[in-house]
């Protein structure tokens, strides 16, 4: 994105790829779909990304998702897309994709811009250094650039096989450049799960609700041999990293009463596994009451309020490597307004590297794409 803003006749923008093809982790982000964006307000927007453990990016939505040139928030990635052909729609929840659910045709046609505005893209070549120039590991042996501007696109440390290892950072820790430790983000939690949970494992968990301090997720989630993953607890994984306690809500469309009627429900010569089997009608949900909700309770009453705040009980969040993207990064005091880094005149920093964060549904990408613009 910083290539293409850069782009234009007589001027040499030169892309430096360490990877031997660019854009992994994007196309991994396409094998769920390539959610580029979210249809909401601009200022509704920006509330969902949080400036990460340094504050780098302002609450001011013109931090980030603002150029020169105005804003760059999701009705922009939109036509962005559209203009260069990808046809999109919008779901349900307001989350928009492309119609073929696929990143390779975007990637395709954006590089295909880049090449016809004069982008060179270098394979392979590795950043090493920046004594008396961007030293670099090539194909061809080493090699040294002496760009008049230079924008660090590096990611940040997570799915460290798709490029993004975080090697960057002694590099600029060394040119006197604060960056915050990265951490896990819009990850899974491990459970040290009881034998009997076996039999749901790959389960989803659908119709509930986690609350983890103010954040409320009411989205899907699944049961795993090493945990609980997925977009439903993705989207409130950054309060419970942080030390919010969680709890469930099983039937967070009933209130408690009606809850307490189920309840109600005679038990007679049926095994407690049985009964709320006739219950819930969900094995998902009946062996998390039972995993969870230890000491079961012994009343209608106490079996609602336990249904109703369920506490999610982990080992903590799962690591950097699983992790669909990174907290932490370059920090607010090493950058100016236009991502600059204070220590390096003429370099600029954009997308993960960044010490920001933002729950899944578009705002990644967008985030990433506004910054890069901005750089």
């Amino acid at each position: 994105m910083a290539a293409e803003a850069l782009m234009a006749p007589g001027r040499r923008v030169v892309v430096a790829e360490a990877m031997p093809t660019p854009a992994r982790k994007f196309l991994m982000a396409g094998k769920s779909g390539l959610n580029l964006t979210k249809a909401e307000p601009l200022s509704a927007f920006a509330r969902g990304i949080a400036g990460g453990s340094g504050g780098c990016l302002p609450p001011d939505p013109r931090g980030y998702l603002w150029t020169a040139a105005g804003e760059f928030g999701p009705e922009a990635v939109r036509n962005w897309a559209e203009g260069l052909g990808i046809e999109l729609f919008t779901g349900s929840t307001g989350r928009v994709f492309p119609v073929g659910m696929k990143a390779s045709p975007l990637l395709r046609a954006w590089l295909a811009r880049l090449r016809a505005g004069g982008v060179d893209l270098r394979s392979r070549w590795r950043w090493v250094g920046m004594e008396g120039g961007w030293q670099f590991a090539a194909p061809e042996g080493p090699r040294v650039l002496q760009p008049r501007v230079t924008i660090l696109a590096l990611g940040g440390a997570s799915w460290p096989r798709l490029g993004s290892d975080g090697a960057w950072v002694p590099m600029l820790e060394v040119a006197g450049v604060a960056v915050a430790p990265f951490r896990p983000a819009n990850m899974g939690f491990r459970v040290a799960w009881s034998a009997p949970m076996a039999r749901v494992f790959g389960a989803a968990v659908k119709g509930t609700a986690i609350r983890a301090g103010d954040a409320v997720s009411r989205g899907e989630w699944v049961i795993t041999q090493h945990g609980i993953e997925g977009g439903g607890v993705y989207a409130v994984a950054a309060a419970i990293r942080d030390g919010a306690a969680a709890v469930v809500d099983l039937a967070p469309d009933l209130d408690h009463d009606a809850l307490a009627a189920r309840f109600a429900q005679p038990r007679g010569r049926l095994s407690l596994g049985n009964w709320l089997r006739r219950i819930w009608g969900d094995p998902a949900r009946v062996a998390l009451t039972l995993e969870w909700g230890q000491p079961l309770p012994s009343d209608p009453a106490g079996w609602a309020a336990r249904a109703k705040a369920l506490p999610l009980r982990h080992a903590g969040p799962m690591g950097l490597s699983r992790a669909i993207s990174s907290a932490g990064g370059i920090a607010a005091a090493a950058l100016t307004p236009d991502l600059e880094l204070r220590a390096r005149p003429g370099v600029f920093a954009a997308g993960e590297m960044l010490d920001w964060e933002a729950p899944t549904g578009g705002y990644l990408l967008t985030t990433c794409l506004a910054t890069g613009r901005r750089a």
